[in-house]
């Protein structure tokens, strides 16, 4: 039997044809399908992938969560972020490197000495600007003064004019020094009016800016309360192993311990400094041991509250741990 070819089918299909394995139903039922592929390929990428979108576009508050690298540990300084070699504490229990926080006292020092500085020769300027003013103003006085009389014109009685004639003469003189006095308030509101904004000469000038009077005063960077090198406390850390060198222990995740309970320090572990000895010890063992008779074990001082100075640790990378773990950063938001 002899077989009956097939019709050829038309080549010219389109993408969405190719993808389902059919031919085109029509034009309009591609674009719908081409609609109804891209409306569920968005919804799907928003889905999967929640923070690209609004990241890329710029636009709007942007947050993260920070991790606990990006936290510094109880043992670094506030501004140099590095392990202290010789640390320091403030009342308010944060920990800096001695050589940094005096570096930073001292260079606070110096700007407050050159903003005094900038303070005192600005109010010099003014008082100067001022005495000139009103040497100004005394003169334009006396101009004002010799003007009036100037003006004053005294012209003899003629015995034989009548009384009318005066009269008009008088009220001639009257008219003319009116016009005068008018001529020259219009010059003088004329000047003091800008005729053309794109002169240099007559352009308006901003004020400079005044400066305020700098405080003497140096504040903590960490708590903005005052600070003063008199009041800064020693910290002396406990190792873990007496034997290593500073090389050694600082290579060591575990390097200090409490000095009492020899239990290991960290971010997760409440810690105290008693100021008399500067030994660095938990609360927990302040709690239980130190405040039942408010002796220092190291020094053998006597306590008082004022004495235990709670620190300031880092932190970890849980949100139980009293850190502020969102970074967000504030961008401007398009809205119609």
């Amino acid at each position: 039997m002899e077989r009956t070819a097939r019709p050829e089918r038309s080549t010219r299909t389109t993408r969405r044809g190719k993808i389902l394995g059919r031919e085109p139903r029509g034009p309009f039922l591609n674009f719908l399908l081409d609609s109804i592929f891209w409306v569920i390929f968005y919804h799907v990428s928003i889905q999967c992938v929640p923070v690209s979108y609004p990241a890329a576009s710029g636009y709007g508050t942007q947050s993260i969560r920070l991790g606990k690298d990006a936290i510094k540990d109880f043992d670094c300084c506030c501004l140099s972020l590095q392990t202290c070699q010789d640390p320091v504490m403030t009342p308010d229990g944060f920990l800096y490197e001695k050589q940094a926080i005096l570096e930073y006292i001292l260079h606070q020092k110096t700007e407050t000495a050159k903003k005094m500085k900038a303070y005192e020769k600005q109010k010099q300027a003014q008082k100067s600007s001022s005495r000139l003013e009103s040497k100004s103003e005394e003169r334009e006085k006396v101009e004002r003064f010799k003007t009036r009389e100037n003006s004053i014109v005294s012209k003899p009685i003629n015995p034989f004019t009548t009384g009318l004639n005066q009269g008009g003469e008088k009220g001639r003189t009257d008219s003319s020094s009116a016009q005068s006095s008018s001529s020259a308030a219009s010059v003088a509101s004329s000047s003091q009016s800008l005729p053309s904004f794109w002169i240099p000469s007559l352009t308006p000038q901003s004020k400079p800016t005044l400066l305020k009077k700098p405080s003497k005063t140096v504040l903590c960077p960490m708590s903005g309360r005052p600070i003063k090198m008199n009041e800064l406390i020693p910290v002396r850390f406990t190792p873990l192993d007496p034997s290593l060198d500073r090389v050694a222990l600082l290579t060591r995740q575990d390097r200090y311990v409490c000095a009492v309970t020899r239990d290991v320090l960290g971010n997760s572990v409440p810690c105290a400094v008693l100021r008399p000895s500067g030994t660095v010890v938990t609360l927990e063992c302040v709690e239980k041991l130190i405040k039942k008779d408010m002796m220092d074990p190291v020094s053998g001082d006597k306590l008082s509250d004022r004495d235990i100075i709670p620190m300031q640790r880092g932190g970890t990378g849980f949100s139980a741990s009293g850190v502020d773990l969102r970074a967000k950063e504030a961008r401007p938001v398009m809205q119609v």
